[in-house]
């Protein structure tokens, strides 16, 4: 298993025609980010390999998820009568976030200035910005908690899901039209949240248990947001744009059926998930909603990955899932009835499974397209290179 490979022959075939091919719109991104960024990629030093930024920008956020995890494990910090996370913390997380977006941004503008620009560099950005999504929501999360002012687990857990497919959709519609429409939400949501961390050390999380309008609460500002900007913003424009694909006859995929298969398998671990919380025994979101929150989103993220490789190749989208298969068998078992303990060794076992897996199908995949292309992922300098000349930047 150590050495599988998850790419194919014709998958690296497909990756040596690749071109890259995004239109971003977003007035926030255009006229404030990009100007912004393209300062900021100044400051790097020109051997600095662009890979490298978007795995410390990656680490950031994880940083930021496990040092909320620690001040608030069971979401219960923010809510009245408990002990609140320390102002200090979100000022760190509010900032951290931030530069994490920054670096987000400035990654594959290090990539054009140093003229190393590889698919492996868009597949390494994008598959950690997918595993991203769980890690930003659920830290988020943290700022209303959830108390009697707060959101509860599984209205965070539907929410999630909103973001999970929010993302997805950007990538069915590169699938079929061979073009990523970068999403509008996604860089309103950062400079918005990495500002309400900030503001929130300054009043405090009281601030938010008062009514933002009338009796519409801060928490109900929130989800709107999230529901608002998926409904009324994304999902339109992923739609007029696969239309207008289909009007220029410029899909890929001609048939319904394999223009949707990317949402079979996300459609099914969301149907799966949800009949465990319904069928669960020991109400188990309630009880662990932080790791089924990061069950969910690792296993989201395996088949996101997966969906980036065959639209960059040019390749069917797998059917189904391998992770569905366990997560289906513990359903299985937990619809059949277990103990209390029992259902939290399989959700501990299933997590650790998932990541472990993922954590492997990304360093096999790097590793394969790392030698494919002949290139250091996270350095410029060419394998078997003369040290003693000048090194060329061909690398990420």
């Amino acid at each position: 298993m150590a050495g599988y490979e998850y790419v194919s022959p014709e998958q690296l075939a497909g990756f040596d025609k690749y071109k890259y091919s995004a239109v971003d719109t977003n007035p926030l991104s255009l006229y404030v980010m990009h100007p912004f960024w393209n300062t900021i990629v100044k400051v790097f030093p020109t051997w600095l390999a662009p890979n490298l930024i978007t795995f410390s920008g990656f680490l950031l956020v994880v940083f930021n998820f496990l040092l909320m995890a620690y001040f608030d494990p069971d979401f219960y910090a923010s809510a009245p009568g408990h002990k609140h996370v320390p102002d200090w913390v979100w000022i760190v997380v509010g900032i951290l976030n931030f530069i994490a977006y920054t670096l987000d941004g400035v990654d594959g503008k290090q990539a054009r200035r140093t003229n190393s620009s590889t698919p492996l560099g868009e597949l390494f950005d994008h598959g950690l910005d997918s595993w991203s999504c769980v890690y930003f929501v659920v830290t988020v999360y943290s700022i209303f908690g959830r108390g009697p002012s707060g959101v509860r687990v599984f209205v965070l857990y539907l929410l999630l899901w909103v973001v999970l497919f929010s993302f997805i959709l950007s990538h069915w519609e590169k699938y079929n039209t061979g073009i990523l429409f970068l999403p509008w939400g996604y860089d309103i949501s950062q400079v918005t949240i990495s500002f309400v961390y900030i503001v929130t050390a300054i009043v405090g999380v009281e601030a938010w248990y008062e009514p933002f309008l009338f009796n519409f609460l801060y928490r109900d500002l929130f989800t709107a947001m999230i529901i608002g900007c998926a409904l009324c913003v994304t999902l339109p424009m992923s739609l007029l744009n696969f239309f207008r694909s289909y009007k220029n006859n410029t899909l890929k995929h001609n048939s319904v059926y394999e223009a949707m298969v990317p949402f079979f398998s996300p459609c099914l671990l969301f149907i799966l998930s949800t009949a465990w919380i319904l069928q669960s025994p020991s109400d188990i979101l309630e009880i662990h909603p932080r790791l089924f929150y990061f069950m969910v989103g690792t296993a989201f993220a395996n088949i996101t990955c997966q969906l980036i490789v065959c639209q960059m190749s040019s390749t069917r989208c797998p059917t189904l899932n391998w992770l569905l298969v366990p997560l289906f068998l513990v359903v299985l078992v937990v619809n059949l009835g277990v103990a209390s303990y029992v259902e939290s060794i399989l959700l501990y076992t299933l997590t650790a499974v998932f990541t472990l897996a993922h954590i492997h199908y990304g360093v096999r995949v790097v590793k394969q397209l790392s030698n494919h292309f002949q290139i250091y992922p996270f350095s410029l300098r060419k394998p078997n290179s003369d040290l003693g000349t000048e090194e060329k930047s061909i690398g990420l």
